[in-house]
C-alpha cells in the first residue's frame, strides 16, 4: 500500500494510505455482482409477476436506472463508499483527506464512462500506476483519490507510550481527548520532532492546551510529551 504527503496551509503534514490496485478491482468486482444481482432479483419479480414488457423501453429504462447510478449515488450518501468499497475498507476522499462535495463526486463518476466502461477498466489502472496518487483520470479531474481506512500498526502511530510504575500525571484533562484524537496529536506530534519542525510542535501545544483550557507549566516539545503520557496514564486506570 503506498501513500503520499500533503501539506496543508498550516505547514501540517496529512499522509494518506492509498488503496491498492487490487483493493480497488476487487471493490469494482463486489459492486458489479450487486448489480448484476438487482437484475437478476428485478427479473425474476417480473417473471413471477406475470408482466410482459417485452418493447416498454420507458420501463427498462427505469429499471436500469438505479444500476446505472449506482457508484454516484452510493459514494455521494455512503461517505465516498460503495457496497464494494467498504468490503474492502476504502473509500473516496479529497487529497486533503477531507470529503468530497457531491460536485466531485458527479465529476468521477462521469468519467467512469471512460476510465473503467468503455476501456474495461484499462485506461483507469494505467493511470492509477502511474500517477502515485492512486488517481485515475475521474479522480485527477475532480481532485480526489481512494485511500485504505485500514491502519498500519507501527507503535508511533498508536498513543501508547512506556511511563514508569510510579508517574505521576499532571493534567486530568486529557480525558477529554478520545483514542482517535490522541492518535493524531501523537502522529503529529512524532513527525514534527523527526522532521526538527518546532513551529507545529508550538501550534501543536497551543491547540491542545487551548482545548483542555489550562496553561502549560512547561515548554511546548515537554507538555505534548507530558500530554500523551497523561493519557495514557488516566486511559490505563479505567
Amino acid at each position: 500500500m503506498d501513500n503520499f504527503q500533503i501539506e496543508t496551509a498550516q505547514n501540517v503534514s496529512i499522509h494518506q494510505n492509498v488503496a491498492g490496485i487490487g483493493e480497488r478491482i476487487l471493490a469494482y468486482l463486489i459492486d458489479a455482482l450487486v448489480i448484476i444481482a438487482y437484475f437478476i432479483i428485478a427479473l425474476f419479480l417480473i417473471n413471477v409477476m406475470g408482466l410482459d414488457l417485452g418493447d416498454q423501453w420507458a420501463f427498462w429504462g427505469i429499471l436500469s436506472l438505479p444500476a446505472f447510478l449506482y457508484f454516484l449515488l452510493w459514494e455521494t450518501f455512503w461517505d465516498g463508499k460503495t457496497p464494494g468499497k467498504a468490503t474492502m475498507k476504502i473509500k473516496v476522499v479529497q487529497l486533503d483527506g477531507s470529503r468530497p462535495a457531491f460536485s466531485n463526486y458527479l465529476i468521477r463518476w462521469m468519467l467512469h464512462l471512460i476510465d473503467v466502461t468503455f476501456a474495461f477498466g484499462g485506461v483507469a489502472v494505467v493511470a492509477i500506476l502511474l500517477g502515485g496518487k492512486g488517481q485515475r483520470l475521474g479522480d485527477m479531474a475532480a481532485a480526489t483519490t481512494v485511500i485504505s481506512e485500514r491502519q498500519k500498526t507501527q507503535l508511533r502511530q498508536t498513543i501508547l507510550v512506556d511511563i514508569p510504575d510510579d508517574y505521576v500525571a499532571v493534567y486530568p484533562q486529557v480525558t477529554i481527548f478520545s483514542d482517535e484524537e490522541m492518535r493524531k496529536i501523537k502522529t503529529i506530534y512524532m513527525d514534527a520532532r523527526q522532521n526538527t519542525n518546532h513551529d507545529i510542535i508550538v501550534e501543536l501545544s497551543n491547540k491542545v492546551s487551548s482545548l483542555m483550557d489550562i496553561t502549560p507549566q512547561e515548554k511546548p516539545l515537554q507538555f505534548v510529551d507530558r500530554v500523551i503520557a497523561d493519557y495514557n496514564y488516566y486511559t490505563q486506570q479505567l
